[in-house]
């Protein structure tokens, strides 16, 4: 099985700067570099919508992304909370029996 390519975001940005600033065609500037057009298209697109964002690399969320993921602990955390305390009601119930 072929091994997904990766590229940093200073490759990505020269990319899109070669498409964008020197008007080279998505397809020929895809052949240039030996990456995919629809790969191209989309850090066009990536790095049109939030330039301070795109690309944040492997492994590091967007803030939003950060945040969403943040949340989702905090509210799974806050779910089982009635759970322990309804377990620990019964536990203490029982010792004073």
């Amino acid at each position: 099985m072929e091994k997904k390519r990766q590229f940093s975001r200073e490759f990505k940005l020269k990319a899109v700067k070669l498409v964008k600033n020197r008007g080279v065609p998505v397809a020929q500037a895809a052949r240039d570099l030996d990456v995919h057009e629809n790969a191209l298209r989309i850090w066009i697109r990536e790095l049109a919508a939030d330039p301070q964002q795109a690309f944040p690399g492997q492994g590091v969320m967007k803030p939003e992304q950060a945040e969403i993921e943040r949340l989702k602990r905090e509210n799974a955390k806050l779910r089982m909370e009635p759970d322990l305390v309804k377990k620990a009601a019964a536990y203490f119930a029982r010792q004073a029996l």
